[in-house]
């Protein structure tokens, strides 16, 4: 923050930043693995789109951007690690504007040691996903889900639901039965020789990409496009896609219970093939340490 690598227990913005009062504000999280980032140029460049949709003007390219990640990064030690940069709407410049072209927008980052959204420790049975019944994913029309943002009120209401009734996580739908995304991961369907994602109400996740170009290589046919919720539940195998640990395997769906309970041979392709891209050279960025 500021220009400067600092203990996150010391990282502070104020408290009429629009980017905590009006949630008006963008962000992204590249994994590093083995000390590495993985995909950082296409983190980057969505990033950087992202920003360009709100009109938030931090005042950094690129190059500038990854030097603070790699400096962080490096300070802290951690060889695997979730790392978020944010740009933000910031403090008003004249006190009481209404007026979003009135504020200082800023960038910060930050890392934690590496999170997966369904720990890969997770007992084939616990892999579980609730459908929400009491609420829908946001409209488009109203936040563009494209943007990566912090409007979870929808996820947790659904993560609460989920929670309450024993199951480890929530999938939304649109207000039209389809099925959309989950908090911070994107939803597939394997429908014989088929993978079947949305087209519409969710992140355009970089894992997404990385498993729609691993099926490419896999010979697989892929579909982007509504998702129903009954073709949903009638798949021969479902799976999770996310930044947090790649392929994350789905074994039950509400009552819906798949291969048996146990993990199919394409989603167990797609979770090797993941790990072994996550070390391919070609898409990755090392940090220098020293």
């Amino acid at each position: 923050m500021d220009g400067r690598v600092m203990p996150i227990s010391e990282a502070r913005i104020q408290v009429n930043d629009w980017g905590l009062v009006h949630s008006d504000i963008t962000y992204d999280v590249v994994p590093v693995w083995e000390g590495g980032f993985f995909r950082l140029d296409d983190y980057l460049a969505r990033f950087s789109a992202s920003r360009a949709s709100l009109r938030l003007d931090i005042g950094m390219e690129d190059g500038a951007i990854t030097a603070a990640l790699q400096d962080m990064v490096a300070a802290s030690g951690l060889r695997a690690a979730y790392v978020a940069m944010v740009a933000s709407r910031g403090v008003p410049l004249i006190p009481g504007t209404r007026d979003p072209r009135q504020c200082g927008n800023h960038f910060y980052a930050w890392c934690v040691p590496y999170v997966h959204v369904m720990r890969p420790d997770l007992p084939p049975e616990s892999r579980t996903a609730w459908i929400a019944q009491s609420v829908t994913r946001i409209p488009e029309s109203s936040v563009d889900p494209r943007v990566k943002n912090y409007h979870w009120g929808d996820f947790t209401a659904g993560l609460f639901e989920a929670k309450d009734k024993g199951f480890e996580t929530v999938i939304l739908l649109d207000s039209d039965g389809h099925v959309t995304e989950g908090p911070g991961f994107n939803v597939f369907a394997v429908c014989g020789d088929r993978l079947v994602t949305s087209d519409h109400g969710m992140l355009e996740g970089i894992s997404r990409r990385t498993v729609l170009e691993m099926a490419q290589e896999q010979g697989l046919k892929t579909e982007i496009r509504p998702l129903p919720l009954q073709e949903f539940l009638d798949a021969d195998e479902v799976f999770l896609s996310t930044s947090g640990g790649g392929v994350a395997p789905l074994t039950r769906v509400n009552d819906r219970v798949y291969q048996n309970g146990g993990i199919g041979p394409v989603t167990s392709e797609l979770h090797a093939r993941y790990w072994r891209w996550i070390h391919d050279p070609a898409y990755r960025t090392e940090i220098d340490y020293r």
